[in-house]
C-alpha cells in the first residue's frame, strides 16, 4: 500500500480571494481570480519523486450557492492542476451543499470535508493506507476529515482563515508546505 499527502485545494495551493459579494475570503470562482501560492511545486516534486502520491480534496460549493457555474470551477480546477505541474493522482470535488440553490446539490453528504467519504474513496481507488498517510489543510474541516479518515493531519496557517479554525488540534503545524514535506521526508 502507498502512502498519500491529502491536499486541500484553497489556501493550500492557490490563494483564497475576497468577495465583495459575499464579504468573505473563498475559493476562487473564476479562472481571472486564479492565483498560485509561491513555491508549492517543488516540495510536492520532491515527494512525489519519494514514491508518495498526491490527492486533492476540495469542497466547491459555489455553483451550489448560485455564486458561478459547475463549468467555471473545473475550469479552475484544471488551470490549478496545469498552472502546479506536479502529478496529482486524483482530485476529489464536492459540489454539494446543505444549503444549496440547485435541487441536485442540496444534500448532506459524506464527501463534503468535515466528511471523509473521498479520502476513503482515494483510498480504495488508489491502493493508499491511510494510517501512513496526511491530510493538509487551512481549516478545521480539513483536520476533521482526515481525522476521520484516520490520517495525520497538517495544518498550514493561511492568515485568510483562521475564522474556520481553532476546534480541532492538528498533529503538526507548519508555516508551509516545504516545512511539511522537510517533516515527511524524515519519516
Amino acid at each position: 500500500m502507498k502512502s498519500a499527502l491529502f491536499l486541500d485545494r484553497d489556501g493550500i495551493l492557490d490563494e483564497l480571494v475576497f468577495y465583495e459579494s459575499s464579504g468573505e475570503w473563498e475559493s476562487p470562482r473564476r479562472l481571472a481570480d486564479l492565483v498560485m501560492i509561491e513555491g508549492v511545486a517543488e516540495p510536492l516534486q520532491r515527494l512525489v519523486d519519494a514514491g508518495w502520491l498526491l490527492v486533492i480534496i476540495t469542497n466547491q460549493p459555489s455553483h451550489a450557492k448560485g455564486k458561478t457555474s459547475r463549468e467555471e470551477l473545473l475550469e479552475v480546477h484544471e488551470a490549478i492542476l496545469d498552472r502546479l505541474g506536479v502529478p496529482i493522482a486524483a482530485s476529489y470535488l464536492c459540489f454539494h451543499h446543505p444549503q444549496s440553490i440547485v435541487d441536485e446539490l442540496r444534500v448532506a453528504c459524506d464527501c463534503r470535508k468535515p466528511g471523509a467519504q473521498s479520502l476513503r474513496d482515494a483510498a480504495r481507488d488508489h491502493d493508499i493506507d491511510l494510517s501512513q498517510s496526511w491530510m493538509v489543510g487551512d481549516q478545521d474541516t480539513d483536520l476533521a476529515a482526515g481525522r476521520a479518515a484516520g490520517c495525520r493531519v497538517a495544518l498550514i496557517e493561511h492568515p485568510r482563515s483562521a475564522n474556520k479554525r481553532g476546534t480541532v488540534t492538528p498533529d503538526v503545524t507548519m508555516r508551509d508546505l516545504a516545512e511539511l514535506v522537510e517533516l515527511l521526508l524524515r519519516g
